[in-house]
């Protein structure tokens, strides 16, 4: 019998996050210990956003190196972790027994909000993973659904990562250093968002964009909709209010909050 894996939100950053001596890279390095080793991952990353829900179904998949203007050595990097297209078959069953649209993708690979956070986690590679995408057109209400859909993978040993940013608005950034103070936009947001996360409270973090700064925290959707889902992962049912643990906390380049959330 597999154990029940939590469901997880974790903000990755920029790509230095790998090299960046930071509190967040140093937490991560350790911080799977704190829950059972997955049979598999399944990374809802921001940086794949399509019409529909989609789960990779690649063997193989490849590392994607999907940002610009970085020093060469991240460029080089990979994550050469396994697929698994017989659960990617089955997540796309399930999400369709729920009543949505769900495709596979038999050729995508790992985007940077999936190996980039991996690669400090789980820096073997030796675990399958498979990403689900995020659909920004689509509702709050519609990505908690989707992670409902998602909740009976935990009591069968697969871990739900959701990996976005709890706060994202690249606007404002201007060549701060990692360690640079926060901005007060960005934490005002923050308190709100956590007390909110742990209340379980969901109306509310489904109306973020209403929250004290959040429409200036999250100018695009496609960095808080991974959590959206880690919440629907998260309950029971449509009713439940599942409060969920912060595992960790750290602003970096004075815009970015790397709150890391659990439920279960």
């Amino acid at each position: 019998m597999q154990p029940t894996l939590p469901s997880l939100f974790l903000s990755h950053g920029a790509p230095t996050l790998i090299t960046d001596p930071c509190p967040t890279r140093d937490w991560l390095r350790s911080a799977a210990a704190q829950w059972p080793q997955p049979r598999a991952i399944i990374c809802i990353s921001a940086h794949w956003c399509t019409a529909e829900p989609t789960i990779s179904g690649a063997s193989r998949p490849q590392t994607i190196h999907d940002f610009y203007g970085f020093p060469d050595e991240f460029y080089a990097m990979s994550y050469p972790a396994p697929g698994e297209p017989s659960l990617a078959i089955d997540v796309a069953g399930q999400i369709k027994a729920a009543g949505m649209a769900c495709k596979v993708d038999g050729s995508r690979g790992l985007d940077h909000g999936a190996w980039v956070p991996l690669k400090l986690l789980y820096p073997r590679a030796d675990i399958p993973v498979l990403q689900l995408s995020v659909q920004p057109q689509r509702s709050p209400e519609a990505h908690m659904a989707l992670g409902r859909a998602l909740r009976p993978l935990r009591d069968d040993g697969v871990l739900i990562l959701a990996s976005g940013g709890a706060t994202h608005n690249l606007a404002d950034f201007h060549g701060q250093s990692w360690d640079a103070p926060p901005e007060d936009y960005v934490q005002r947001f923050d308190r709100w968002l956590i007390e909110r996360v742990q209340a379980g409270n969901a109306e509310a973090i489904c109306e973020y964009l209403q929250a004290p700064e959040g429409q200036r925290n999250h100018p695009t959707a496609e960095h808080f909709l991974p959590l959206l889902v880690a919440f629907g992962a998260a309950q029971d049912s449509v009713a439940h209010r599942p409060q969920a643990k912060l595992l960790h906390h750290a602003v970096t380049y004075a815009i970015l909050s790397m709150a890391t959330f659990r439920w279960g």
